[in-house]
């Protein structure tokens, strides 16, 4: 029931604060279920899940904006409720020594996990070029049309989405964990709506960075060769 709340309060409530509170926040249920919520600059996205019992819960997620102490998401995705998407919403937050309360006709609390100072892979992406099955040479995608494949990262957590809002249609999505190291790039799994047998995984990927351009390659979680371009959104 909780777990409802966090989601109705955000899909239907007012919240207060002059900031972004930028970095990874969770929320964590007697059940074991997780409700974790990454905000970068201007685009938020809440996943909940379980990684115990290995199951994907919901999602949702979108891009806000701040005046004064009202902050205004847009959702752009929420498979559970598309009537949703596209609507505004304007809540307020309240955020003190790493608890972040969102307010409506109940206070809820989310837990500060990290910050995204210093990360540099810390913010919202785009996929912008992959190629086939990893092979061969970069094809660009999503350069037409209103399909989006986006990942948004925070210090040490990541959360990808595909979905297109102009039609309300949702693909997928998957998260957790994440480092970036001297040219290293390595996911644990803790959600995958597509197929929960592969949470736990540990993917390893080289990276590079340049001008705004994350290029990494290695392999998905079904084993297949990976090669992507992902361009950050400012």
């Amino acid at each position: 029931m909780r777990q409802l709340i966090i989601f109705s309060l955000l899909l239907c409530g007012t919240a207060a604060m002059s900031q972004a509170p930028k970095g990874a926040w969770k929320s964590q249920e007697p059940t074991g279920s997780t409700s974790t919520l990454i905000v970068a600059d201007n685009y938020l996205t809440i996943a909940s899940y379980s990684v115990l019992n290995k199951s994907y819960e919901r999602t949702e997620g979108g891009p806000f904006t701040i005046q004064g102490d009202q902050m205004t998401y847009t959702p752009e995705f929420n498979p559970s409720d598309t009537a949703k998407v596209g609507i505004p919403i304007v809540f307020t937050v309240t955020k003190k020594d790493g608890i972040l309360t969102l307010k409506y006709e109940e206070a809820m609390v989310w837990m500060k996990i990290d910050e995204s100072e210093n990360a540099p892979l810390a913010g919202l992406w785009q996929i912008t070029e992959r190629a086939n099955d990893g092979q061969g040479g970069l094809v660009k995608i999503h350069q037409e049309g209103t399909r989006k494949t986006l990942k948004i990262l925070s210090g040490t957590r990541f959360h990808w989405i595909a979905f297109d809002a102009a039609d309300r249609t949702f693909y997928n999505t998957g998260g957790g964990t994440y480092t970036a190291k001297n040219g290293k790039y390595a996911e644990k799994i803790e959600f995958l709506s597509k197929d929960n047998n592969r949470v736990g995984m540990n993917l390893t990927f080289d990276y590079k960075l340049e001008n705004g351009r994350w290029e990494h390659t290695g392999k998905s979680t079904a084993g297949k060769p990976v090669h992507e371009i992902w361009e950050k959104i400012k």
